[in-house]
């Protein structure tokens, strides 16, 4: 069964999930990003060529050929992922499929309109006997 980690409090939730990405990528897990905005998904592209700052964590969009090759993949749909190790959730929805993942990181930001989807995700999962964490941001080291 899926364990779900929801890191909330999030200041930047970008930064926050380049950062858990890059711990994920230490441990030797392989990671796909759910971003099906693209803004967002630019976004995390860019923070992950520069983060660390001297070096950077290598990743691809899901539709490169290099996808299945990639340990960081950024996608805008779930279907056709060439792993279901780690999903970091940055969508305000339920992602599509997220029981194939072994792991679920759903980033909750300080804004209202993002807390209260993410409450009722957080409910989804409880009422259905998933294995929930929770983690305030701003306690992280």
């Amino acid at each position: 069964m899926t364990s779900i980690e929801f890191y909330h409090n999030a200041p930047d939730k970008i930064a926050v999930a380049c950062r858990l990405i890059g711990r994920l990528y230490g441990e030797g897990r392989r990671v796909m990003v759910f971003a099906p905005e693209p803004r967002v998904a630019d976004q995390v592209d860019r923070m992950l060529w520069m983060q660390p700052a001297i070096g950077f964590f290598p990743h691809v969009r899901a539709d490169s050929p290099l996808a299945a090759h990639t340990p960081i993949v950024i996608g805008s749909a779930l279907e056709s992922l060439p792993h279901d190790d780690v999903l970091v959730n940055l969508d305000g929805e339920l992602p599509p499929g997220f029981a194939r993942f072994e792991r679920l990181i759903e980033i909750v930001g300080q804004e209202e309109a993002d807390r209260l989807p993410a409450r009722e995700r957080f409910r989804f999962y409880r009422d259905r006997g998933y294995p929930l964490t929770a983690r305030d941001c701003s306690k992280l080291p």
